[in-house]
């Protein structure tokens, strides 16, 4: 939810309760650091779906909130 400060566990419960093979693009969503908020495999599967967009992730899961945030 993006410029909703506070909202951030509504969006963490929405995409937890996502159905199986739901469409909705989830591994898009990276904390306000930019960093991928999820751990261990999960980590590296979000992390392999942004890179296959084109976005560059580090090891540590972070990317470039100022070279590929949505602005409008």
């Amino acid at each position: 939810m993006a410029g909703y400060p506070g909202y951030a566990r509504h969006v963490g419960k929405a995409l937890g309760n996502l159905p199986e093979g739901s469409k909705l693009p989830w591994f898009r969503v990276v904390n306000s650091q930019g960093k991928i908020s999820l751990k261990g495999r999960d980590l590296e599967r979000q992390k392999k779906k942004l890179e296959a967009e084109g976005i560059e992730v580090s090891e540590v899961g972070k990317t470039s909130l100022k070279k590929y945030k949505w602005q409008p």
